[in-house]
């Protein structure tokens, strides 16, 4: 069960949405509703695109897919049409939306990408891990892939990229972002140590993390090593700290441990100044100009709920999801209810953008 606060009621969305888009675009928009149930009919990790590769301002490739709807079935898109570009969180790659992408396969244009460092994308040096360069990323993807106007869905460190972009480029939004998704994440006041329990070898954290960090990074083989030694135990943190419920499909907790494992502990290490240090509720004006979804789960143990709800409290006019008793990958443990979330966003931005 999901606690909903939006700004319009049904009968208010629906009298906003004929207006602004009359009663063809309802129409159009009927066709880009998810299909909730797609991603089941797939294996973790198969849905992928003809790769290409957006070359960030500091000359460093990140690796990006986009589903175009006329190669899965449906209708040619045109530079007037809609994309929606999901930017995934830290120690994921854009594997992660595996239910979000097989339900938008076909009914709308989606751009998928590696943050610098993680999946595909080349590595970073260390003084470009931070979420200002995140954010000029992201910037770099839309200006890439987007002809025409865009929604952004953000989770996680995701999220983080689509906050510090709404402050270095506040221009975007209303303009050519039409509409944001952040989910499990926040926009500062982070405990770092509680985001690298999946992470550290057998589960090593606490409120030792912060001194281990520097101190492991600097034999990462080894501690990549013992992650993989550990790979039972780290299971278990991984289920404890990614989901709120026992009752996670077992191959959902080994998906997300192996995109954990993936990434070297030398990138963990790479980017934890940045979460120590972020601070942006107060440059969050410019997503207050279009419909911004605020989604978590109520067990999330890594970027509490309190978070989502002092966002939805900063952002003007933003919707807040709370889908009861899940946890930090809300994306995967209720996929239908975040994809019936986006549905409404989408929704919103096709009949004009902002409110």
């Amino acid at each position: 069960m999901s606690v909903k606060g939006r700004i319009f009621g049904t009968v208010v969305g629906a009298a906003g949405l004929a207006a602004a888009a009359g009663a063809g675009a309802i129409v159009r928009q009927s066709r880009i509703i998810g299909r909730r149930d797609a991603g089941e009919r797939a294996a973790f990790g198969e849905l992928h695109s003809a790769p290409r590769v957006v070359v960030a301002d500091d000359a460093l490739d990140l690796h990006v897919e986009i589903d175009e709807p006329a190669d899965f079935g449906g209708a040619a898109s045109t530079d007037e049409d809609l994309t929606v570009v999901f930017v995934h969180g830290y120690c994921l790659n854009l594997d992660c939306w595996h239910f979000q992408r097989a339900a938008y396969r076909g009914q709308v244009r989606t751009v998928f990408y590696d943050q610098r460092s993680h999946g595909r994308s080349a590595r970073s040096d260390e003084d470009h891990c931070t979420f200002d360069q995140l954010g000029h990323d992201l910037r770099r993807v839309i200006e890439d892939t987007v002809p025409g106007r865009c929604v952004l869905v953000g989770h996680s460190m995701g999220g983080m990229s689509i906050i510090s972009l709404a402050e270095l480029h506040p221009d975007l939004f209303g303009d050519k972002v039409l509409g944001a998704a952040l989910i499990s994440t926040t926009a500062g006041g982070l405990d770092p140590g509680r985001i690298l329990f999946p992470m550290l070898p057998l589960g090593l954290g606490g409120r030792f993390v912060g001194r281990a960090v520097r101190t492991l990074d600097r034999g990462h083989r080894v501690v990549d090593l013992a992650r993989a030694w550990g790979h039972a135990v780290a299971d278990v943190f991984t289920d404890r700290y990614a989901f709120g419920t026992d009752e996670v499909p077992a191959s959902y907790v080994e998906f997300v441990y192996s995109m954990l494992n993936a990434t070297p502990f030398a990138v963990v290490a790479d980017f934890y100044p940045a979460f120590a240090t972020l601070d942006k509720f107060e440059h969050l004006e410019a997503l207050g100009r279009v419909p911004t979804s605020v989604i978590c789960g109520t067990e999330d143990k890594i970027t509490s709920v309190g978070h989502s709800r002092k966002l939805h409290s900063r952002i003007a006019g933003s919707s807040l999801l709370e889908c009861d008793g899940a946890g930090h990958m809300v994306l995967l443990e209720r996929h239908k209810e975040v994809t019936a979330e986006l549905d409404d966003l989408i929704s919103l931005a096709q009949a004009g953008g902002s409110r």
